[in-house]
């Protein structure tokens, strides 16, 4: 159990800080599913995490909260339910690890703001002649 669950490109977490609960499940299994826990939880501490650096435990803290939690209970198996547990927290930790690039500031083109220029004149137009014909005509 100390292979480590690849997480984000330099990330890796270790299985030992994921903490896997069983219980019984809702899901398939008819009968069966009242004698096994084969729902599985899994939970990860983001504070107690050595695997995260502290710039990294904040973007996660802030996006997802200080425990992060996936349960899986779609399968009968509990060996199936603990890979999907464990899948499912490995794809959110990854989401909220993404760094958004930061937007670059541009102009708008000549051929764009003379677009915008002639709506607005059709617009106004539009709106001239749904007016009431003035005393004047």
């Amino acid at each position: 159990m100390d292979d480590p669950m690849p997480v984000a490109r330099g990330v890796a977490i270790p299985l030992a800080e994921i903490e896997l609960r069983a219980s019984r499940s809702s899901g398939p299994g008819g009968q069966h599913a009242n004698v096994t826990a084969s729902r599985i939880e899994a939970v990860f501490d983001v504070e107690a995490s050595r695997a995260l650096n502290e710039d990294q435990k904040r973007r996660v803290r802030a996006r997802l909260g200080p425990r992060v939690v996936a349960v899986a209970q779609d399968a009968r198996s509990q060996a199936r339910n603990r890979e999907l547990a464990l899948e499912r927290l490995r794809s959110r930790l990854a989401g909220a690890l993404v760094v958004p690039r930061r937007r670059r500031a541009t102009r708008p083109t000549a051929a764009s703001r003379e677009r915008r220029l002639d709506a607005k004149r059709r617009r106004s137009e539009l709106k001239r002649f749904r007016r009431r014909p003035g005393r004047d005509w």
